[in-house]
């Protein structure tokens, strides 16, 4: 591909381990890069996370370079920049209130029924996140390396995934995390992300690039690659950092 002008990266299992914060490392390569292009993240993820996964610990950057990160949680059903007087919002989408039921009850129903309903978890199983339903097998803030052990081939997700699209056949049903599944609107996924980042930002899909390690056709990041985008496959934060350690330096300074 041509040199980037804009580079999109996953949140959890790319920059960091999931719903942990982000590595110091990976924080100074992101202001690196913020110094050269157009930065934006792109996760199942709720605001929250990324203000404590990523904002919150970047070093410290000027307002220009800062107001080159662009946050879209929810897989870009919600879309918000950085200013000198905090986060600013600049669009947030929100499934209906029958959406919301129906994706909940499907995926706790379909969840009890392959015996995937954990009797015990850290924090919730089911989460309302506006613009997308989230089920976290293990609960919201499981431990990493309970997370990782739960389902290391992807098999309970994808057949949760699978059985739970079954049922809501309106909506969008992908697999994200380790342990969880993602419900948004029918044809809002990450290539919608993308698609909007073109729009508000002019620049063309074909100057994009993007870092993730759910390319995999059951994965949330696969829409990307679906859809043309150039993409990075990485297995874990530390892949990032190597590659953006060996891509940074290609990239022309402003």
């Amino acid at each position: 591909m041509t040199t980037p002008r804009l580079v999109a990266f996953d949140l959890d299992d790319t920059l960091a381990p999931s719903k942990s914060a982000i590595d110091p490392r990976i924080g100074d390569l992101l202001v690196a890069l913020a110094e050269r292009v157009e930065v934006a993240i792109i996760s199942g993820g709720q605001l929250g996370q990324f203000t404590a996964q990523v904002v919150e610990r970047l070093p410290e950057a000027s307002d220009d370079v800062l107001s080159r990160l662009h946050l879209m949680p929810t897989c870009g059903t919600q879309y918000y920049r950085l200013t000198p007087a905090g986060i600013e919002t600049v669009y947030a989408r929100t499934l209906t209130d029958d959406q919301k039921t129906r994706a909940l009850t499907a995926v706790e129903e379909e969840a009890r029924r392959l015996g995937l309903w954990a009797s015990e978890t850290w924090g919730d199983i089911l989460e309302d996140r506006g613009s997308q339903i989230t089920f976290s097998a293990l609960g919201q803030t499981a431990p990493v390396d309970a997370k990782m052990a739960w389902d290391p081939t992807g098999e309970k997700k994808n057949a949760l995934r699978d059985a739970v699209a079954a049922r809501i056949p309106d909506l969008e049903v992908r697999s994200g995390g380790s342990t969880s599944v993602d419900i948004t609107e029918r044809g809002i996924d990450k290539a919608f992300g993308m698609r909007q980042l073109a729009e508000q930002t002019g620049i063309d899909l074909d100057d994009m690039l993007f870092v993730g390690d759910r390319l995999d056709e059951a994965g949330n990041d696969y829409p990307v690659l679906a859809m043309g985008v150039a993409c990075q496959a990485v297995e874990g934060w530390p892949d990032t950092a190597a590659f953006l350690e060996q891509l940074i330096p290609t990239l022309p300074t402003r």
